[in-house]
């Protein structure tokens, strides 16, 4: 399974995942046999790495195939302008995330997310703060040490202006005391460019840390949650070592505003499926990210709540330029 999650993040662009053999439908949903399922992030991110296992599901428990295409840039905000105008029918999905409220408030999307249907998440990440592992330091008190000791000097990278890494960069520094530069790359150059020594440290979503931290390339010096993360729990959180920092990440699908009834709960339905099958749950420890099903009334209740504290914390931050 493994295997083939990289062989299929390492495909890029547009990918088609075809539907295993099923019983005839008894729903009218799915006739075409086809759903694009937009990725707002690009190949090898861990947004990419995870539709991939999710979409894999979904189209056996569909008896449809699923297009995965990826449409990075703006932290998500391309992605969503190009659904936002997609026919509400079903067969144009988005993998969505905490970036829905985070590129609307950053003044990079013209909507927010009352303009889509939530469908149901599927999984929780945890950001996490990290370093090369050939690095200096084996501490956050460390890295911090030696950020507050040279201002203005530590280059920080995240997934873009405005992404959920960027926001908890920000808000783990700024907890800190420390005055960093945060370098905002495309989700998938992220990690190269840490490694390649272009960047002192970087904070990443785990689905594309995970063989990199598995290979010792890379060394997690803290977890960016009030929990530690199941998946290293030997790696203490940010809270545990003295900052008061946590933004819990998830991933979900949404569907354009006005998408029939029916066709949300099929969806739902089969991302329950998915999400609860042994085969998801073994493959998501591997990647260091948690199943999270939530249906589409729940999903749609804590987007909303989210996207209240998600302006507050952006206005404080000085982030926020949303009306």
């Amino acid at each position: 399974m493994k295997k083939h999650i990289r062989l299929l993040a390492a495909m890029g662009g547009a990918a088609l995942i075809a539907a295993a053999p099923v019983r005839a439908q008894e729903t009218p949903y799915p006739k075409k046999g086809n759903i694009e399922m937009t990725v707002l992030f690009p190949a090898g991110s861990s947004a990419d790495i995870t539709a991939r296992l999710l979409a894999q599901g979904m189209a056996k428990h569909l008896g449809a195939n699923m297009i995965i295409v990826n449409r990075p840039g703006a932290g998500g905000a391309i992605g969503y302008k190009y659904l936002v105008n997609q026919k509400a029918d079903g067969y144009s999905i988005v993998w969505n995330s905490n970036s829905i409220s985070t590129t609307y408030h950053s003044g990079q999307l013209p909507f927010d997310y009352r303009s889509f249907d939530p469908v149901a998440r599927a999984l929780v990440e945890t950001p996490m703060l990290v370093v090369r592992a050939d690095g200096k330091w084996k501490k956050l008190s460390d890295l911090i040490a030696d950020a507050k000791a040279y201002p203005g000097q530590m280059t920080v990278a995240n997934s873009g202006l405005g992404s959920h890494t960027h926001l908890s960069a920000v808000a783990m520094f700024k907890a800190a005391g420390a005055n960093v530069i945060h370098v905002p790359y495309g989700a998938a150059q992220v990690v190269p460019n840490l490694i390649g020594g272009h960047v002192d440290t970087m904070v990443q979503l785990p689905g594309a840390l995970a063989g990199h931290v598995a290979s010792g390339k890379v060394r997690v010096l803290a977890v960016l949650t009030t929990k530690r993360d199941p998946g290293m729990p030997d790696v203490p959180t940010a809270i545990e070592q003295g900052f008061k920092v946590s933004l819990e990440a998830w991933r979900g699908i949404a569907v354009p505003k006005g998408t029939p009834k029916p066709v949300i709960a099929a969806l739902e339905a089969a991302i329950r499926a998915t999400v609860e099958s042994s085969e998801f749950i073994t493959s998501s420890e591997k990647l260091f990210v948690r199943p999270g099903f939530l249906p589409a009334a729940q999903f749609g209740e804590m987007i909303a709540k989210e996207d209240v504290e998600q302006a507050r914390l952006m206005q404080e931050m000085g982030l926020k330029k949303s009306p």
